[in-house]
């Protein structure tokens, strides 16, 4: 007959183990709800907002969050939603209320849009203000810029690539001889040469110089409206031709493919220069000779 003390002890072990199991259960039931809840969010955020590259919840808009948390707000509690979305209830309420408020633009909104839609989403503020004037409609374009902001419309812009001269490794690695070292007992010693880009009103300009580390002055330049071989091979030939029989400066450039092309070897090999280059990633600032 087993004992009542050791009796007491199961039923007491296994009201624990009931215990921590409903507790262990209540937390899987809270992380399936809050799975589900992010989930319906992001579905959501797609039907609602029709993005087409991807969503980032953190990167809505206050107006555009609160759209989504009153198209769930049928099946969730605002104080769950509100922190998925990284808003206040303070900024909630005021979003709610400024929709709800009237509209004076509200007709306005729908024209701008038609234009915005019409003319491939290519058109800012300042032409669709233009089309607005020429359909009779005097508004300001702070107030076009607004509107275009608050409803995404936005142009997609392609972001322009700066200049770069430098193609990958087109032939074989040149020593840095100068080492940083541009200083010079006498003329015609050491040649720094690079490719300079000028934006003017009449559109981008190349200025193709050689400086002698010696007195910091161009021996030879060129300017052109591209960056190509006859600019840079031009140039060095220009230096060259200044030359006396016993000058053989060292010439020093980037990694750029203007100085690695078989035309510009060839002119360097011909006049018996050398040649030398600075490290990939080191940048050759003139200004400073």
């Amino acid at each position: 007959m087993s004992n009542p003390s050791e009796a007491n002890k199961d039923i007491d072990e296994l009201i624990r183990e009931k215990t921590e199991l409903e507790a262990k259960v209540k937390r899987l039931e809270q992380d399936v709800h809050k799975l589900q809840l992010e989930r319906d969010v992001l579905e959501k955020a797609g039907d609602i907002l029709k993005k087409e590259k991807g969503i980032n919840l953190y990167e809505l808009t206050n107006r555009e969050k609160v759209s989504m948390i009153d198209a769930l707000r049928c099946k969730y509690k605002l104080n769950e939603l509100l922190p998925i979305l990284k808003l206040s209830k303070s900024s909630y309420c005021y979003q709610v209320n400024s929709i709800r408020a009237f509209d004076k633009y509200q007709e306005l909104r729908g024209i701008i849009q038609e234009l915005f839609n019409t003319n491939k989403c290519r058109y800012g503020y300042r032409r669709i203000h233009c089309l607005l004037q020429n359909r009779g409609i005097i508004i300001s374009e702070k107030v076009v810029r607004r509107i275009m902001k608050e409803d995404q419309l936005l142009v997609k812009c392609t972001k322009k690539r700066k200049y770069n001269s430098y193609k990958g490794e087109i032939s074989p690695e040149i020593d840095n001889i100068i080492n940083r070292d541009f200083s010079a007992k006498a003329p015609n010693q050491k040649w720094l040469t690079d490719i300079t880009e000028f934006h003017i009103p009449a559109g981008k300009v190349y200025l193709s110089p050689i400086i002698d580390c010696f007195d910091g002055l161009a021996v030879s330049w060129t300017i052109g409206t591209s960056p190509n071989a006859e600019l840079t091979n031009t140039m060095l030939n220009n230096a060259i031709s200044c030359l006396e029989k016993d000058e053989k400066p060292v010439i020093h450039s980037d990694r750029g493919c203007h100085y690695r092309w078989p035309e510009w070897i060839k002119i360097m090999t011909e006049a018996d220069l050398t040649r030398s280059m600075s490290k990939k990633g080191c940048v050759i600032c003139l200004r400073n000779i």
